[in-house]
Formats: C-alpha cells, sequence, structure tokens
C-alpha cells in the first residue's frame, strides 16, 4: 500500500516512545503542541488553532523555541 501525504513518516505512524516529551501547552492564549527540550524550553511542532489568521504569525509555527518562562 502507497501513502500520499504531505505529513512526515512520525506524524503518519505514531510511536508512543517518540513522542514521550511532546505536551499541549497554552502561549499567549494559543493551545500548542510542543516538545520540551533538555534545558526546559519548549520546540513548537503543531499549531492548534481554528484560526487562520493564528497561522501567519511566524512566532507560532513549527520548529520555533520558545522558553519555559513564556509558556
Amino acid at each position: 500500500m502507497i501513502i500520499y501525504t504531505p505529513l512526515s513518516m512520525e506524524d503518519v505512524f505514531y510511536n508512543a516512545n517518540n513522542n514521550a516529551e511532546r505536551q499541549m501547552i497554552s502561549y499567549n492564549g494559543k493551545s500548542l503542541y510542543c516538545e520540551k527540550k533538555a534545558d526546559g524550553s519548549f520546540e513548537i511542532v503543531q499549531l492548534l488553532s481554528t484560526d487562520p489568521q493564528d497561522f501567519l504569525n511566524h512566532q507560532l509555527s513549527p520548529g520555533t523555541i520558545i522558553s519555559q518562562t513564556n509558556a
């Protein structure tokens, strides 16, 4: 079977061990799915919003590092 998708393999084939450090946080009133780093900061994995304008905000784009004090 061939799967045609823009998603990464990790998103398609969920593995609980790989996602152990991921958690949902609230940042500036927006829900984010983040991965916690060793230094305590968070890397944004996914923005959870229904507002299209939120996805145009570069501060909320996947891969952005946010500090624990701001989260």
